[in-house]
């Protein structure tokens, strides 16, 4: 039997996702702080909500915002989802956040009778347009089995890693690896470009190499366009998750060299007020500090993601 599914959160990322659920036939019900954000979706079929209480009567809510501090003031903090005396059967949350604030949330919602699946992804807006997520789940497996066609809608394979927040530490061991391929996808470019090869020919040639993968294909468009107001992933956001992942190299005794270097270079860029701008505006500060100023390349390359 169909559920009934509530969504709160509808950044880039968010609205890609409900409208691959409702696209997959599944009725959704939405709220957001910013009720203009969530009116487009109602003609793919998503109903518009005025509060977040009014999701507490749904089988399961998902969530996707985008810190712990956001997750627990949208669920306990005032007017929240958990804080009415009904409550939904289960919360999903695909939010990338700390491991302790997820054992933290997991503890307040099971001594409420909520149960908690963490279901962070892979992927940015375009990547969930496309329906090329992948989705990584911990919590209970029974869980993870029952909310399978949600999570199989969102995504192109959804997997179950563990119990408890282990979906946490693969999301922050992830993105921690994002921020050091992006630095070294960046710092290789302005090498080959400064040297003579065009911008759009070493990048392809990578993304046809052993090297070469979704996510290098994805971000050749704008490193080649140099189209960074066309955001996927901001500076702040990105300086935020390597911050996790150093956070949990140093609570797991584990060295990451690359990632503390990475980290100092996001953070240069934050610094320097990059605000809502993509983050492989990167390319764009490495190039400056060999000395060389990059101009746009009028050119068609493929994000790897276009049918």
């Amino acid at each position: 039997m169909s559920k009934r599914i509530g969504w709160i959160g509808l950044g880039r990322m968010g609205e890609a996702m409900v409208k691959q659920l409702t696209q997959a036939g599944h009725k959704v019900e939405v709220w957001n702080r910013t009720r203009s954000k969530a009116e487009p979706l109602a003609k793919y079929g998503a109903v518009l909500v005025n509060s977040k209480q009014d999701l507490a009567g749904c089988d399961a809510v998902f969530t996707m915002v985008s810190t712990t501090a956001d997750l627990k003031e949208v669920l306990f903090g005032e007017g929240g989802l958990m804080t009415g005396t009904t409550r939904p059967k289960t919360l999903i949350d695909s939010s990338s956040i700390s491991q302790e604030g997820s054992a933290e949330i997991r503890e307040r919602l099971e001594a409420m009778g909520v149960a908690y699946l963490c279901a962070p992804v892979s992927g940015n807006a375009k990547v969930a347009k496309a329906g090329k997520l992948l989705l990584v789940a911990s919590g209970p497996k029974a869980l993870f089995d029952e909310h399978q066609p949600y999570l199989a809608a969102i995504s192109r394979k959804a997997m179950w890693v563990g119990e408890g927040e282990l979906a946490r530490v693969w999301k922050i061991a992830h993105n921690t690896m994002f921020g050091v391929i992006i630095q070294s996808l960046c710092e290789i470019t302005v090498l080959a470009e400064k040297a003579g090869i065009p911008r759009h020919v070493f990048l392809e040639s990578i993304n046809d190499s052993v090297l070469g993968s979704m996510y290098t294909r994805y971000k050749t468009p704008v490193l080649t366009k140099l189209n960074f107001d066309q955001v996927t992933f901001t500076p702040k956001l990105l300086l935020k998750d390597m911050d996790l992942g150093l956070g949990a190299a140093k609570a797991h005794g584990v060295a990451m060299p690359s990632a503390a270097a990475t980290r100092e270079s996001i953070a240069r860029m934050v610094g320097r007020g990059y605000d809502d701008i993509d983050f492989a505006v990167l390319l764009k500060e490495t190039a400056a500090d060999a000395g060389l100023t990059l101009k746009p390349e009028d050119v068609d390359v493929s994000d790897g993601l276009s049918s």
